[in-house]
């Protein structure tokens, strides 16, 4: 005898999810109809919500994502009203696993604006950062954190340029200025205006190097002319990391031939170890900036595209043509060279940083070894262009490697 597996609802062949010989979409949107949709004061947006959730090219893992006991209290709270389907109504929920991952399925979906999330949660974390200080050294942080730091964040979201390095120096310089204005507001009862330079010569004399941070908040009021008296130099670090050029080749060779890590991992090692290419970068990577060309596959970092080499471009072709987490809400469409399991989204450096780490790889150093190893073969402003560096980063790794290219008669063009 023959079965029929094809879904008595939708008519889609495959396996049946429950009694009645309905498949997992079916059932999914059974599920979230009833408890949605039903129960909405306002049904419109919960349609809508559902239409989201179903679109998944997996249903059976949202069934599975909705029996926890946290996602079923969020989807509750939409329900009823009692927190906006908004980024506003999200955000009061806190930073959780289970609120971003809806919160990128609205988004994809259309239901929400797009934002930048480390804009978002960098504005957050300022109000609460600022919130327990004093006013008097709470004030002189909050102009820093907003006219510098924010608006300049603010401007690369709008360009649609990478947030998370920015982000995470401005926090690193603003808890920085915060521990400098307590220090001397506690031991010296003098304020940000009022300070001396014999007060940071002290600080700075006493502490470690991170202490360093706080110039960029004097550069700020010089030019606010909130204190016109600090000068700070910039500090130069006394060693700079750096892998030996047959530790990178043996690192690549593994990468490119070895199975120490997952596909996706091995493509964006070998771009910070043969490109030079900041892993913030790596993971931003759109499939777009990969082109198929007769004579090979190019890779655009910088202002044009760049010849990729065999055997990484066997590698990278075989990344591109088996990219994992399009099952997920994103789908097969999604832009991203690396996509994240979040719906829209690419993978979090950090979690590509984590996975080379955990392989031994120095990062800075790899990457240090690579801008080396490339200046000394090619003028430094073209390897500035090819790869998206500016000519004084290429220039100062030229110096130091001590190559004639730094004396490039196209120097400073």
């Amino acid at each position: 005898m023959v079965q029929d597996f094809h879904c008595t609802r939708c008519g889609h062949e495959g396996e049946f999810y429950r009694r009645g010989r309905i498949c997992a979409r079916c059932a999914l949107r059974e599920d979230l109809t009833a408890e949605l949709v039903t129960r909405a004061a306002e049904p419109g947006p919960m349609r809508r919500l559902v239409d989201a959730l179903c679109a998944s090219d997996r249903p059976e893992s949202i069934l599975a994502w909705k029996r926890s006991p946290n996602v079923q209290a969020l989807l509750r709270s939409l329900t009823t009203g009692e927190t906006p389907m908004t980024h506003e109504g999200l955000d009061t929920l806190g930073y959780r696993h289970h609120v971003e991952h809806l919160r990128a399925l609205l988004i994809h979906h259309g239901l929400l604006a797009r934002r930048d999330p480390y804009l978002a949660r960098f504005e957050t974390w300022i109000r609460d950062k600022l919130a327990p200080l004093p006013r008097h050294v709470a004030q002189p942080v909050e102009q820093f954190a907003t006219w510098h730091h924010l608006n300049r964040i603010r401007a690369k979201a709008a360009a649609g340029s990478p947030t998370h390095g920015p982000v995470h120096a401005a926090k690193q310089q603003i808890t920085e200025t915060i521990k400098f204005l307590t220090w001397l507001d506690t031991s010296h009862q003098r304020t940000a205006g009022t300070c001396t330079q014999q007060d940071v010569d002290a600080y700075l004399a006493a502490g470690p190097t991170t202490r360093h941070l706080i110039r960029t908040f004097f550069v700020f009021t010089r030019r606010t002319r909130l204190n016109t008296g600090i000068e700070i130099g910039h500090r130069t670090a006394q060693t700079s990391p750096t892998l030996a050029q047959d530790q990178r080749l043996a690192w690549l060779q593994e990468l490119i031939t070895g199975d120490s890590q997952s596909l996706p991992y091995r493509a964006a090692g070998v771009l910070l170890l043969l490109y030079a290419q900041p892993l913030v970068r790596v993971a931003a990577l759109r499939t777009t900036d990969v082109e198929t060309r007769d004579d090979g596959l190019h890779l655009r970092l910088g202002k044009h595209p760049t010849p990729v080499p065999a055997p990484f471009a066997d590698l990278l072709a075989a990344h591109l043509n088996n990219r994992p987490n399009l099952n997920t809400g994103a789908g097969p469409d999604s832009p991203w060279l690396f996509p994240s399991t979040r719906a829209g989204q690419h993978l979090h450096p950090n979690t590509i940083m984590d996975r080379i780490r955990d392989l031994g790889v120095n990062l800075r150093g790899a990457r240090n070894r690579a801008l080396a190893d490339l200046v000394t073969e090619v003028p430094p402003p073209l390897v500035a262009d090819a790869l998206g560096y500016s000519h004084q980063i290429t220039y100062k790794h030229a110096r130091a490697s001590g190559e004639p290219w730094a004396r490039y008669a196209g120097r400073g063009t």
